[in-house]
């Protein structure tokens, strides 16, 4: 198993230690958290999840959202840093329809397989077929190109239970 680092000299971390002006090493790791170094201590440890401010977001780490009278939803940067290289998608079929809560897709990586749960009730209405040829997508782009499908909503409310960027920052954070 390879791990990406990236060791940078910068003036890390000067912006959250009362702007300190030494120059110290920070390093960034593939699990969404930057080490910062200074005179050979640790300063701090900072996360670098990407939570868009635009989204919504369920406490099974989908995104979701709204897209013409539907939503488009994905797995977050946080689940597939978990869960390493993903290396297959199942992705559900259109018509399928999906009660909130419950399991709709799997996402098998180099570490397990895990299941994706329905932020909403609805009808599957669109798949991202690009998946099947290149399930890594959901690594390198899980906002973008690594969306899973679209739903049309069936219970209007339950887009309301769902955490705003700042709650699902709580959530990961905490």
């Amino acid at each position: 198993m390879h791990r990406n680092i990236r060791v940078a000299f910068d003036n890390c971390c000067a912006d959250q230690h009362g702007g300190a002006a030494d120059f110290g090493l920070s390093l960034h790791l593939r699990s969404n958290r930057r080490i910062c170094y200074a005179r050979g201590r640790e300063l701090a440890t900072v996360s670098t999840v990407n939570v868009p401010g635009d989204l919504l977001y369920s406490s099974d780490h989908e995104w979701i959202q709204r897209v013409g009278g539907g939503v488009r939803i994905g797995i977050t940067d946080y689940a597939q840093d978990a869960l390493g290289d993903v290396v297959f998608v199942q992705i559900p079929s259109v018509g399928t329809v999906v009660g909130a809560g419950d399991s709709f897709s799997e996402v098998e990586s180099t570490k397990s397989v895990s299941d994706v749960y329905a932020p909403v009730s609805g009808t599957v209405t669109a798949v991202n077929e690009a998946l099947n040829s290149d399930p890594s997508v959901l690594n390198s782009d899980p906002y973008g190109d690594g969306w899973l499908c679209e739903i049309a909503p069936s219970v209007a409310d339950e887009l309301d239970q769902l955490l705003d960027a700042a709650g699902y920052r709580t959530l990961t954070e905490g």
